[in-house]
């Protein structure tokens, strides 16, 4: 597939589905919606805020390359950064401006393709992208715009998917994979919801897929796309350190760190594994793959 024409895809999918908006049940864009979908963040991603330091870029022009709702935004702004955010969407770019509109905020928040930043050279003192990247089809060509817009000295900080995590080899490419063919049966979707909990229509949209085609749904890379963000997720990659940190080999010192783990992801047992013993699992075999990677 021409790199554009997936583009045009990714962008035609999360137009239709915001990251992180099913995490809310009220309307979407009031100030209930925001507040429930940054609640459930920093619940389930502790470490962001640790990992970030948010208060350490009080002053600093940060870029926050795919701005989603704007729940990392918010924090960054209420720290003082001078912020702006850019995203591939109109409807996230809406939704952020509204965000800070209602909390009496200012940033630059527009529309803008993570392979061409609109900005000049060393404008920024922070790149941050958490969960994006990994979902354009050039990303080397976004790295290079991230090394290109930092001033000297200046710090990336992305987060991609991590290969070498539970959730890919385990949970991804064995457990829903020998669990998909479940769905070939009608009554499929109720076993899989009662055993895992995920939820009866994203089951029941598989079901569909995979009686329509379930050669082509088990392709791996189909099957990682449709199981990380959601059915129909155009584009997903994973990827290990060493492959990481090669790619970010123009800046001159580059540093990995990994977490998260969702225990709802380890059937039965997850639910009773203590946190202790969660986060130990995280920082081994997590699904966050953080890059933070100085100019």
């Amino acid at each position: 597939m021409m790199a554009e024409d997936l583009k045009s895809q990714v962008r035609s999918f999360w137009e239709a589905n915001p990251c992180g908006a099913k995490f809310s049940t009220t309307e979407i864009g009031t100030p209930e919606f925001f507040d429930a979908v940054e609640k459930h963040r920093y619940a389930t991603e502790s470490h962001i805020p640790a990992v970030v330091g948010f208060e350490r870029w009080k002053g600093r022009d940060v870029l926050e390359v795919g701005c989603g709702l704007g729940t990392d935004a918010i924090r960054f702004a209420r720290a003082g950064a001078n912020y702006t955010g850019v995203d591939l969407t109109q409807r996230s770019v809406d939704l952020v401006r509204r965000r800070f509109s209602l909390q009496g905020l200012t940033g630059d928040i527009r529309m803008a393709d993570a392979e061409q930043l609109p900005f000049a050279s060393q404008s920024f003192d922070l790149f941050y992208s958490h969960g994006v990247l990994h979902h354009t089809p050039k990303i080397d060509s976004a790295i290079k715009e991230a090394h290109r817009v930092l001033r000297p000295g200046g710090t990336a900080m992305v987060m991609l998917y991590h290969k070498r995590s539970y959730n890919y080899y385990i949970n991804i490419m064995t457990l829903r994979r020998l669990g998909i063919r479940l769905l070939a049966f009608d009554w499929g979707p109720s076993v899989i919801h009662k055993l895992t909990g995920e939820e009866r229509e994203r089951l029941l949209e598989f079901q569909r897929i995979y009686k329509s085609d379930p050669k082509r749904l088990l392709d791996k890379d189909v099957f990682l796309n449709n199981n990380t963000d959601g059915v129909g997720n155009p584009l997903a990659r994973v990827f290990t350190r060493r492959e990481a940190t090669a790619m970010f080999g123009d800046f001159s010192d580059v540093q990995t760190e990994v977490h998260f783990l969702n225990k709802r992801w380890i059937p039965v047992l997850g639910r009773f594994m203590p946190a202790p013993a969660e986060h130990a699992l995280a920082h081994a075999a997590g699904w966050h793959l953080w890059i933070i990677a100085r100019k």
